[in-house]
């Protein structure tokens, strides 16, 4: 099997790999699910869910929880199929040129940010933008947004965003956990040997650790010299705003739900898995760290 790799926005748009790889265009692409979820909705819950889980949630759902079957179910009208293939962590918030003091900041302020996050904001009243991450510095850079969202420190300093903004706030209530997937055409797969297919299922599932324990590695470092070497002030969302937006998560993802029978199915399964999952972390992780914390 070989490989020919080409960058975002080399071959195709860096929003069009749905659509690419669903006409034969590419055989394959890694992009988040969410990307498509103007096409169908339900793909917002195989990127990230607002206030959903973590990382070991998340991948407990995909594996042992229904997730994937379900993901696949989806794309199997489209003679696609997918497999996690990375995981960001806990994201930041984001940047913003000026510091955020209260929901009032948030209301006409222009941000990019994309998937279910961006739909919440709108609700508070934020001017959402969408934009590949090649476009964001200028942007933010020129004025052209007030905010944006990308992934976490190592990933924002290799784009830059600290020459163009210096607030940098935590709490990554709007994804908790990002997957980036190997989206494939089925008919591209079925044709390989069956241990072909094994070998990609396995790289796939292994990419999706190792992007995930690299964040965890290394954007401590990388936090640590945007603060001492660049001067980017970093914070926690307020409060108000957490709350506010932890409200409005529930009734866009309740809306969304109502509104189309397939989200609704893979909403009840992602938050029956998350409830059991919630009750035995609380316990274990969260208990653990509370303890450790004092």
């Amino acid at each position: 099997m070989k490989i020919k790799l080409f960058a975002a926005g080399e071959l195709i748009p860096w929003n069009g790999g749905f659509d690419a790889v669903k006409s034969g265009t590419v055989e394959a692409n890694s992009a988040v699910a969410y990307y498509w979820s103007g096409k169908i909705p339900a793909l917002q819950y195989f990127g990230t869910v607002p206030f959903g889980m973590s990382f070991q949630g998340q991948n407990a759902w995909y594996y042992h929880g229904g997730g994937i079957d379900l993901w696949n179910e989806i794309y199997a009208d489209h003679g696609l199929i997918a497999f996690p293939c990375g995981n960001s962590g806990v994201q930041m918030t984001g940047w913003f040129k000026k510091p955020v003091k209260s929901l009032a900041d948030f209301n006409g302020l222009k941000m990019r940010i994309p998937g279910l996050g961006g739909k919440i904001y709108k609700e508070i009243g934020v001017n959402v933008k969408s934009l590949g991450g090649g476009e964001i510095f200028p942007a933010l850079e020129r004025g052209v947004i007030d905010a944006a969202e990308w992934v976490g420190p190592v990933q924002d300093r290799r784009l830059g965003l600290h020459k163009a903004a210096k607030y940098y706030y935590s709490t990554g209530w709007h994804e908790p956990s990002t997957t980036t997937e190997l989206l494939m055409s089925k008919k591209a797969f079925d044709a390989l040997p069956g241990d072909v297919q094994a070998i990609v299922k396995c790289v796939a599932a292994s990419a999706n650790i190792i992007a995930h324990t690299s964040a965890e590695a290394l954007n401590g470092d990388a936090l640590t010299d945007l603060v001492k070497n660049y001067g980017v002030k970093v914070s926690p969302l307020p409060s108000d705003v957490v709350a506010a937006l932890k409200v409005k998560t529930a009734e866009v993802l309740a809306a969304g739900a109502a509104a189309d029978p397939i989200t609704k199915k893979v909403h009840e399964s992602f938050m029956s898995f998350k409830k059991k999952h919630d009750a035995w972390k609380n316990l274990s992780e969260a208990g653990f760290m509370k303890a450790v914390n004092g």
